[in-house]
């Protein structure tokens, strides 16, 4: 069995940003070792128990130094158990924040079942609660479990047949989530680094992406990052002024060593 934790990040809705949807695949036999080692690093740096560890600090009492260590330490300890993670990424300009949101449940479902496939195991998924007036996520993932995917290109359902379940989570009810909610929060901020120009800031976002590289997905023997690691969509950007910052955002996303192979059309 395969666990998926997913988290959004960049959902406020500004020019020239990427919404992110991303999970983390945790094998349930690697899942209580990760657990612990988790718990390990926190005991460790003096957080309290009841404490949530996100990107963050929050009001975790600590310096800021000492949480970048902390914040290493459990990516670090996910790829030690081989853990992956898979990531979509969507142009504010192009996609409506909640529809953005729902696509990217879609996208990383889709690529989690696919994956999956691969395994040759079942898979459980675990999305992030999100506060969703009229019940839109309820809906979808209901959609999810009896329908699957609709509206494919080259048909119009597909079942995610290898997914046995969707279910909500919430950080601090498991050290996944406060894992899902720092990988994806490193790379949305790394990600807006670039997109919106910050100089001074560079060398650290590269340092980010290159701590996170080794978690994104690969087919097996490549150094690449597939496409079911690190989706682009739309996948055809028809504005050149759009389509621009995408390939933009695949270069500078290739020097920090996540060098994704899908090619953007336009």
């Amino acid at each position: 069995m395969r666990l998926l934790y997913c988290d959004e990040s960049n959902m406020e809705k500004s020019a020239g940003d990427f919404l992110i949807y991303g999970g983390v695949i945790i094998d349930s036999e690697r899942a209580r070792g990760l657990s612990e080692a988790v718990e390990r690093i926190r005991k460790d740096a003096g957080i309290d128990p009841s404490a949530i560890v996100k990107f963050n600090r929050g009001d975790v009492p600590l310096d800021h130094r000492t949480y970048m260590a902390v914040k290493q330490a459990i990516i670090e300890a996910a790829i030690e158990h081989q853990a992956f993670f898979l990531a979509y990424a969507v142009l504010h300009d192009i996609a409506y924040a909640e529809a953005g949101r729902l696509y990217g449940v879609n996208t990383i479902c889709f690529n989690f079942n696919s994956i999956l496939y691969r395994y040759g195991t079942p898979g459980l998924v675990l999305i992030d609660r999100v506060n969703n007036p009229g019940g839109a996520m309820d809906d979808h993932l209901r959609e999810k479990f009896a329908v699957g995917v609709t509206s494919l290109p080259y048909s119009d359902k597909m079942r995610l047949e290898n997914i046995v379940g969707f279910h909500y989570s919430a950080i601090g009810q498991s050290h996944f989530t406060s894992l899902i909610d720092i990988v994806i929060g490193s790379l949305r901020w790394a990600i807006n680094v670039h997109t919106r120009n910050e100089a001074t800031k560079q060398a650290s976002a590269s340092t980010l992406l290159t701590l996170i590289s080794p978690l994104f997905f690969r087919e097996q023997g490549r150094t690449t990052v597939s496409e079911l690691g690190f989706a682009f969509r739309p996948q055809q950007v028809r504005a050149p002024k759009f389509r621009e910052k995408y390939h933009s955002l695949q270069a500078f996303l290739r020097d920090g060593g996540i060098d994704t192979e899908q090619v953007i059309t336009g």
